[in-house]
Parts: structure tokens; sequence; C-alpha cells
């Protein structure tokens, strides 16, 4: 660290420990998008007309989420607040019984924590993406209840006791599992992001949604459990000398499938039934699931019913016209299923609002697809001066890794970024970076640095530096 930054980092501590300094912030407004606009997108589009009327109904919802909050907070800080000196209904009265609910949800005062579909990315919900909230999220750990969703024609509660798996192909002993027979097998448990190509793929062009639930929300990350695919191919007799790739089928509608380079997944893929602890849920796959670390979730295949192992890619449906990215020079990239080095602040970000001057915990993720995250810097002022973050444990291989950095906010305007380095050397890139290479006409694997406009009013946006 520079002198300068060591003196800043000094500041901030110091600040921490006066009351007075400690900020506010106002969550973004979660219901901006009326029906009627959700509607007009899917069919004609998002144009820079739609777009306009998007910004322009978050920014009135973003007005009245922040109305009425100064009084109450102003007489809280008063001699006497009633919420300290008075009883509570809560303090005098008897609770709920164990077990009034078998299955544990949200406090009500959470229900506006869910994921939430974007429009204009398909026509058909069946087919379609429900994001993460990550700005609500804490730690590194994607609660199943919101872990992102991303169909291509539905999903359904498929009943384990007729679910099978069939393994074919270079193997010397083709089988069929069922789910019993899959689980007496040795398994292990594993935590990693899942994230799709997709993700963040709105922001090739230019700035199009308000929230990182949106910017970037097509990720998650979670504990999973299931029989490593190297024990299940060897139970079956792979030929992995002949074998160098894998067909991985979907029992879904649309028979989604996808090709699996063996060499580079072989070791740490798992064929999953649980997540975090209980078994997958049916939208995300149950009962059975490809988990296949650090590339992208279209290879993750859900509700598995097929792997074939063969000599060559199988250029299915879903990676000859679909998944590829149109480059600059007219080329067709295929098979770039790696998620590259990525992060992102997720408080403050797109949509809150700082309401007073003074300390802040500015907080975010960031992953790789090739390992492990060594660092993460933030800037203040848009990419001219870095700091370096604290990273948060534990630190795991293609995980998510949560960052933290102190900061006092002194009002004026600001352009906070993040930057991510894995251990192997690899650093996120700006979008000018990534588009002079991809150009501007691609939807996948955008992992550009991404910027937060902070206005001397202490609003947050989204913007696009660099």
């Amino acid at each position: 660290m520079t002198k300068k930054q060591i003196e800043i980092s000094a500041q901030d501590v110091s600040a921490i420990e006066k009351p007075s300094n400690r900020a506010r912030l106002v969550k973004a407004p979660e219901h901006f998008i009326s029906q009627e606009l959700i509607a007009d997108i899917n069919v004609n589009g998002l144009n820079e007309n739609r777009r306009g009327f998007l910004r322009k109904g978050f920014m009135s919802a973003l007005g009245g989420a922040t109305a009425g909050l100064v009084a109450p907070l102003a007489l809280a800080a008063g001699e006497g607040d009633p919420a300290i000196l008075e009883k509570q209904e809560w303090q005098t009265t008897l609770g709920k019984n164990v077990a009034t609910m078998p299955y544990g949800v949200p406090s009500i005062y959470e229900s506006n924590l869910i994921r939430r579909e974007s429009p204009g990315l398909t026509r058909v919900s069946a087919a379609s993406v429900a994001f993460t909230p990550l700005q609500g999220l804490f730690g590194t750990i994607t609660p199943n209840g919101l872990h992102f969703e991303r169909h291509h024609q539905g999903w359904y509660n498929i009943n384990p006791e007729t679910h099978r798996l069939m393994v074919n192909g270079l193997v010397k002993n083709p089988r069929i599992f069922t789910m019993n027979d899959l689980m007496r097998l040795p398994s292990v448990s594993r935590t990693h992001f899942i994230e799709c190509g997709a993700n963040t793929g709105l922001e090739w062009g230019n700035v199009a949604v308000p929230t990182v639930q949106y910017t970037h929300g097509m990720l998650s990350c979670c504990e999973f459990t299931g029989v490593p695919l190297k024990v299940l191919l060897e139970e079956c007799g792979a030929d992995l000398k002949k074998g160098k790739y894998m067909l991985a089928e979907g029992g879904d509608g649309s028979g989604m499938t996808r090709t699996i380079n063996l060499e580079s997944c072989l070791n740490d893929t798992i064929v999953a039934w649980s997540m975090n602890g209980e078994m997958l849920r049916p939208e995300n796959g149950f009962p059975l699931r490809l988990v296949v670390p650090g590339v992208q979730g279209v290879s993750w295949v859900k509700w598995l019913r097929r792997l074939e192992v063969g000599d060559m890619p199988w250029n299915s449906k879903d990676e000859a016209v679909h998944y590829i990215e149109l480059m600059p020079n007219g080329d067709h990239r295929q098979y770039a299923s790696i998620q590259e080095c990525k992060s992102v602040i997720t408080t403050p970000s797109g949509g809150q609002q700082l309401l007073d001057k003074g300390f802040y915990n500015v907080s975010g993720m960031a992953w790789s697809g090739r390992g492990k995250i060594t660092r993460v810097d933030v800037s203040f002022d848009g990419g001219n001066n870095w700091r370096t973050a604290r990273l948060e444990t534990p630190v795991l291989t293609k995980s998510i890794t949560r960052f933290n950095i102190n900061w006092v906010w002194d009002g004026s305007p600001s352009i906070m970024q993040s930057r991510a380095m894995d251990d192997t050397g690899y650093i996120q890139p700006s979008i000018k970076t990534l588009r002079n290479v991809r150009g501007t006409r691609s939807i996948y694997h955008n992992n550009a640095i991404q910027s937060w406009k902070l206005d001397s009013n202490g609003e947050v946006s989204n913007v696009q530096v660099g």
C-alpha cells in the first residue's frame, strides 16, 4: 500500500469508533416495473424508449422509498426512544409454538427479498431467468430459495423413484442408475459458484438495468453434495484415453444437452443431488444435476438423465446455435465455457441511496472459474486510484469470496469500482478492454469491471466507465 492509502485506511478505521460518523443507507426499491411495460418489452424488445421508461419508473420508486425516512430516524436520535423505553408486544405476550411452520420461511419483513424475472430476455417465462437479489445477501452462500433460475422449457417436480441416469458411449459397462444406486456411492460436499454465461450480458452495449440484482444476479454459490463424476465413470469402465469429451443430457422438455471437456473438469465435477444440506429444489434440477465448477451454468445440466463418453464434441443444438458469441471479425466464438475472474460491489450499489456523509462498509463478491481469488482492489474515483480490500474467509477455489473495505464518504460525487485477481494472475478487465477484443454484439461472458455512480445527493446508479 502507498503512504496515502495507509493514511486513508487509518482515517476509515478511526471513523468506526465514532457513532455519529456511521452513515445510513436506503435499500433499492423492488417493485418498479409495471405489468404493462413487462408485456411490451417481452413482445417488442428493450429499445432506448423502453429503457427510458424503466429508468423513469425506477427513479420514481426510489423517491418513494426514501420519503418519510428522515423524521423517524431523527426521533430515534432524541433523548427518549420509545422503542427502547416502552415494552413491545413481543416482550409481553406468548410467542408462536415450535414447528408452527414445519419448514421455516424468512421473516415477513424480508418479503421483498425474492428472485425477480427481468423483462425483455425471452418471450415466455418458461424459458427465462429469475435473478438472485445479491444486494440483500451476506457472506458467500446463496439460500436455496433465492438461487437464480434459468430454464429452457420450464421445470417439473420429478419423482426420484422413477428417475434414471444412463451412462454409455466409450465405456466397458454401460449402466442405468437409480437414485438409490447413486446415493450409495462415495459422495463429496464442495462449495462452488454457478454463473450463467449471459450474466451481465445486457450491459455489453450500454447501461441497461438499474440494480445489481439485474446486472449480476444470474449468480449463486452453494454447497453441493453428490458422487464425483470420476467415480461414476470408473464404475462404468470409461475409456479415458479415447474418451476426451462427455455429453450431458437433461430430462427437461427442451432436451438440454452440452458437451463437457473431460480433461478440464474430470477431477472436480460432481453428479449432485443435494444443495446446502438438503435435496436440490425442483427449479434447480431435483433430483439430479451436474455440477461443473468454474464453467458457465448451462453446462450444469439439470434433471440429468444421460452421460455419454465420446472422442469429439457433439455440436448439439444448445451449443451450435445458442451460447456462441459473434466476434468483431464475423467469426463465432464457440465452447468458451470458463467463467473468468469477476467481481462486483453489492453495497452500496445501483438503486440504493446514502443518506449521510460518514463511514460506510463497502462490500461485494468476487469469483473466478479458474481458481481462487487472491486480491480485490476498490476504487472510489473511477479507477484513478485503487485500495486493496479485505478478503473474508473462507477463500475457496471456484467459489465466491466476500470482500469488504472501509470508506468515509465526504459528500462528493464518486465512481465506485472493484477489480479482482485470481491465483492464475488474471486481472478483471475494464469494459473498454473487453470490447476492444470482443466487440459490442456479444451476450455472453461479460466479466468487465462494474461501475456505480454516486451523486452528491447520495443516489447510486449504474454507469459505464472506461
